[in-house]
């Protein structure tokens, strides 16, 4: 089987030119949490002690933005990141927004979704959930997808660089690493691998 990475150490590969957009490509795992978890506890605090939603529908909205989130997840990991380009433009767009990770696993440096990234898409769905199902209800899907982003996240980081010991946790390296270091085109659920069961992509399928 052919190798499927250039180094698995914490170490990074220059991607950029200029100092300062290579600078900004690398984020701290902590980078995400800081940001995200106040607006994680505003949404929910506006919605639930400020506006009064009730209490049962605000839980199946915020359970609905962590389903959606899941459904985002795959999704972009499989069709998005996993998308094969011809043109050379197109390979290197592909190697900045997923390959590299490919190529070097365990760079934690670049585990985690930047904010030049995330913060845009942020915003996008802001506007559509409050546009879509009104501000309210719209606050509460947005936590819920927030926090299924941020758990995205937190897990994907701890894959690479924690030593896991539940059975649980487990389960969801071993599902990860096979995604990098035996069939990338499997695999694509990352934070909860029993979607890829749903789409048909998981490795026992084979």
């Amino acid at each position: 089987m052919s190798r499927k990475f250039i180094s698995n150490k914490d170490e990074s590969v220059r991607m950029f030119e200029s100092d300062f957009v290579e600078f900004f490509s690398k984020v701290h795992p902590a980078v995400p949490v800081i940001i995200y978890a106040p607006v994680i506890v505003y949404l929910l605090y506006i919605s639930f002690a400020v506006k009064h939603i009730d209490i049962l529908n605000g839980i199946l909205l915020y359970a609905g933005g962590l389903i959606m989130w899941q459904i985002l997840e795959y999704t972009l990991h499989r069709f998005v990141f996993h998308y094969q380009p011809k043109s050379e433009t197109g390979k290197r767009l592909h190697f900045i927004i997923h390959g590299v990770h490919h190529d070097y696993p365990s760079d934690s440096k670049r585990l985690v979704m930047p904010p030049s990234v995330s913060l845009p898409l942020a915003v996008f769905f802001y506007y559509l959930l409050t546009q879509a199902a009104g501000d309210l209800n719209g606050y509460v899907i947005l936590a819920g997808l927030i926090t299924g982003y941020l758990m995205y996240d937190m897990t994907h980081f701890a894959i690479h660089h924690f030593g896991m010991k539940s059975k649980f946790w487990l389960a969801v390296k071993k599902h990860h690493m096979k995604h990098h270091f035996q069939d990338p085109e499997r695999g694509f659920a990352i934070s909860f691998p029993p979607v890829d069961n749903l789409f048909g992509t998981d490795y026992r399928d084979k």
